[in-house]
């Protein structure tokens, strides 16, 4: 892995992210985290986010403390990454049917109102987010792009571990990262 990028792990919320982030923190690559938001039955393995992100487009201070790192980003504040840093983005893909699935039970959970949008009509708005976000890290030269399906991670941890881990430059330990993939937490099922 190039010594100072960022490795940045996106994608819609609800896609897997945080199950790679554990992936390559136990692959042995450092990741930023501050440990405020604690796991719970949504994710009982731990959220790995680092609250300081969802201010990126006012607070890029801690930057320069995430070269060589892996921090959790959603796909929406990527666009505020200035282009001084060089990204190693691994971005997380999930049948959206589980997406939504995921997010209704996790607001049942909380005893949150369930959104008054049709799955339908947030199916059609997340799919058009995405297309510009893609659309937008294609135009990125300071940024390369590895898309990671979370059902193939599921279903071939080992083989999806070698793939992440040739993108990331060869350096994590395959196996570990292998090993933390829990099918008992794959809930949703489309």
């Amino acid at each position: 892995m190039e010594h100072n990028a960022i490795t940045i792990v996106s994608g819609l919320p609800r896609s897997g992210t945080s199950m790679m982030m554990k992936m390559l923190d136990a692959g042995g690559l450092e990741v930023l985290t501050d440990h405020i938001r604690t796991p719970d039955k949504d994710n009982p393995k731990g959220y790995y986010e680092f609250e300081r992100v969802k201010q990126i487009e006012t607070d890029q201070d801690w930057l320069p403390d995430a070269q060589g790192k892996a921090i959790k980003m959603i796909a929406a504040l990527l666009k505020h990454l200035p282009a001084t840093y060089r990204y190693k983005v691994v971005f997380m893909r999930r049948e959206m049917t589980e997406i939504l699935a995921s997010q209704k039970q996790m607001l049942v959970r909380r005893g949150e109102p369930d959104s008054q949008v049709s799955d339908e009509r947030m199916a059609d708005l997340f799919a058009r987010h995405l297309a510009q976000v893609e659309d937008w890290l294609a135009e990125q030269p300071h940024m390369d792009v590895l898309h990671v399906q979370y059902n193939d991670v599921l279903a071939h941890p080992a083989t999806e571990a070698r793939r992440i881990n040739l993108f990331l430059g060869s350096t994590l330990d395959e196996a570990k990262m292998a090993t933390v993939v829990d099918p008992a937490l794959y809930r949703q099922k489309a």
